[in-house]
């Protein structure tokens, strides 16, 4: 038992030199504050992070679809069992900075020439053990260095879970709105349609009474088809939108969902303040998982230098053995063994030089990998940012452009009964009335498309309900 306490003590010594670089952040590679035309943006407001999903968006049917894609998206579930694999990984190298220690037990029964050399004699021999196999002394801090990089990689693997989940509740949410405002215009267009065509019926009856000419018929008529061929186009990007929802939702949604909620009823988002762009280093996922894979290369490299060191390594076993079964566990049958080992390999042609060439440069591609990283976060807030002044200001004008445009066909269409302007006019001006609500009906989508991206360019939609834990 001595020795076994003697092998214990041993191993405390491992892990005493570490010779990966010390992780530190590198510096942030932005701005320190967002542009200052946005100032007046980002103060007031709440955390997206402190946000839940479900209280952010007011429509209650998205609410459904989003949460049928977090339990049924076949991505999603593919990230949850790479986080499993991840951990499993760090588990197995973790085991490698203890000892292995296994019990053995054996009992045989030989027969064979007697010692004597008349007749033959049979033999019994029992044996039971505990032993430890070629354990590594981690004087250079080797194996620990590897056991970090592989908890790094699993705490990266769970980051990049997180961020997914963003990325989907951010795709369920742009699509779905793509889906409303495609219906919205279809809405529209089918509308336009039905009143072209009754246009085109009163045309035709004034074609035959000669009060109109030819060419008044045939403008009717081309505006009618200009409509048609709109709603075709708007309907098939409807249908691929919901095709596309199907596919996020992890298959057709099949339970009854609530009645949704017009677009120009969802920009009333919560109020979202954006911070600092340092805040970003923790509320984004993806920074998270890209500075734990940064970890993981700079342990890596720890792990090279080892490699230039010489390995050593401890094998021992204590038990007991003896002939007879009664006595095996007598102070006679005491047997035990140790044995150090240590190697270095003197002439390898460049190999360790290689490795830990490779290994630099996998620290120096993480680094550019996060910096680049903070990089596409800071100018994805920004964006938004941008976009949530530019759009509500966008989306008012056209408003305004929209209410004079169909004051203008009104009266075009007037002026055309009363005989004062020919019907070119009136075709300029339903033309562009059309266009004008279609153009309105995409900022609106657009605007609230926008605020989803802000949401989650801040971090938010990993929680459930607010104060809830994150998933």
């Amino acid at each position: 038992m001595r020795k076994l306490i003697a092998l214990a003590a041993a191993t405390t010594l491992a892990g005493c030199v570490n010779m990966a670089p010390p992780h530190e952040r590198p510096p942030l590679a932005t701005a320190a504050d967002y542009p200052a035309d946005f100032a007046g943006d980002v103060t007031p407001g709440q955390r997206a992070t402190d946000i839940a999903w479900r209280d952010f968006f007011a429509d209650p049917r998205l609410e459904a679809l989003i949460a049928e894609a977090v339990a049924h998206n076949r991505d999603l579930a593919v990230a949850v069992a790479q986080i499993e694999e991840a951990r499993g990984l760090y588990r197995i190298q973790a085991a490698d900075r203890l000892p292995t220690i296994g019990a053995s037990a054996d009992a045989t029964r030989t027969r064979g020439p007697s010692l004597t050399g008349a007749g033959t004699d049979t033999t019994n021999r029992y044996s039971v053990g505990v032993g430890v196999t070629s354990f590594e002394l981690d004087f250079w801090g080797r194996v620990k260095n590897l056991s970090e990089a592989a908890r790094s990689q699993y705490l990266a693997t769970e980051a990049a879970e997180r961020a997914f989940r963003l990325a989907l509740v951010r795709d369920v949410a742009s699509t779905y709105f793509a889906s409303r405002g495609a219906e919205e215009q279809i809405e529209l267009a089918e509308a336009t349609v039905t009143s072209r065509k009754e246009g085109l019926r009163i045309a035709k009856r004034r074609l035959d009474a000669g009060v109109t000419s030819a060419l008044d018929y045939r403008q009717s008529e081309t505006l009618l088809t200009q409509a048609e061929t709109q709603l075709a186009s708007l309907k098939l990007g409807k249908a691929q939108a919901d095709n596309f929802l199907a596919v996020l939702t992890g298959g057709p949604v099949t339970a009854p969902l609530p009645a949704p909620l017009p677009l120009v009823a969802q920009a009333g988002a919560p109020a979202l303040t954006a911070g600092l762009p340092s805040d970003l280093l923790v509320a984004r996922p993806d920074i998270v998982a890209a500075e734990e894979r940064l970890r993981a290369a700079r342990a890596n490299v720890g792990a090279a230098r080892a490699a230039f060191f010489p390995s050593i390594s401890l094998t021992g076993s204590f038990g007991f053995a003896s002939g007879a079964l009664d006595d095996l566990f007598g102070d006679d049958g005491m047997t035990w063994s140790f044995g150090p080992s240590i190697s270095l390999p003197i002439f390898d042609f460049g190999r360790r030089q290689g490795n830990l060439t490779v290994a630099q440069a996998r620290e120096d591609i993480a680094v550019a990998t996060y910096e680049r990283t903070v990089q596409g976060a800071f100018r994805e807030v920004a964006d938004a940012l941008a976009a949530r002044r530019y759009l509500a200001e966008q989306v008012a004008a056209q408003e305004r452009g929209t209410l004079a445009t169909r004051q203008i066909a009104d009266l075009a269409r007037k002026r055309y009964r009363e005989g004062v302007s020919t019907y070119l006019e009136v075709l300029d001006a339903e033309r562009n009335l059309f266009a004008s609500e279609q153009a309105l009906i995409e900022l609106r989508r657009a605007q609230v498309d926008n605020l989803v991206t802000l949401y989650v360019a801040l971090g938010g939609g990993l929680v459930e309900r607010a104060g809830g834990e994150a998933r």
